[in-house]
């Protein structure tokens, strides 16, 4: 199988992986697994994924984006989606200066996944909403912001934000996107 075919999906919730593994295997794809940047690294040495999937928050205290740094480097060409159930702007942004094609927010099926890996440009007809953005929102994306900055580290954006590390972890569990 051509390695233009093979893909590479970083995800730390096994099940989930094991999920996203067998539909994109049903699609023809080879499909490669890490959990981790360690993971990642160890794929890399002997494969030349053409594509790869990378969720955001990684439970080793990894962070998608640095695996997004990571694959780039490796293969400027390789189309890179990040997968997140803790979406921001900030962290989207990001995503993108680093090397990722697109940014989907959980869930999202294979679908959604292999149409990101099909765009190429963006889309100039998007709707631009008038919402005005609330302090809710400025708050969340602060802090999705200064989460990226540090690298995914809890205590060290709670102690930048001035806030408790628990009153942090409840309003990231609180406005989860699910």
């Amino acid at each position: 199988m051509e390695d233009q075919r093979q893909l590479l999906i970083v995800e730390d919730d096994d099940a989930f992986a094991h999920t996203l593994a067998r539909s994109f295997e049903r699609r023809g794809y080879e499909v490669l697994r890490a959990s981790s940047l360690d993971g990642v690294t160890q794929v890399l040495q002997s494969n030349r994924p053409g594509y790869a999937v990378v969720d955001l928050k990684l439970a080793v205290g990894d962070s998608g984006l640095a695996c997004v740094r990571v694959l780039h480097a490796h293969d400027p060409d390789m189309v890179i989606v990040v997968l997140t159930g803790f979406a921001s702007i900030a962290t989207a942004v990001e995503a993108v200066k680093l090397g990722a094609r697109h940014y989907l927010a959980k869930p999202a099926n294979t679908d959604d996944i292999e149409a990101a890996f099909s765009r190429v440009e963006g889309d100039a007809d998007v709707e631009l909403t008038e919402r005005t953005t609330s302090i809710k929102t400025l708050e969340w994306e602060r802090i999705h912001e200064t989460l990226a900055e540090t690298g995914f580290n809890i205590s060290e954006t709670a102690r930048r934000l001035g806030m408790h590390r628990r009153t942090l972890a409840r309003k990231l569990e609180k406005q989860r996107v699910k």
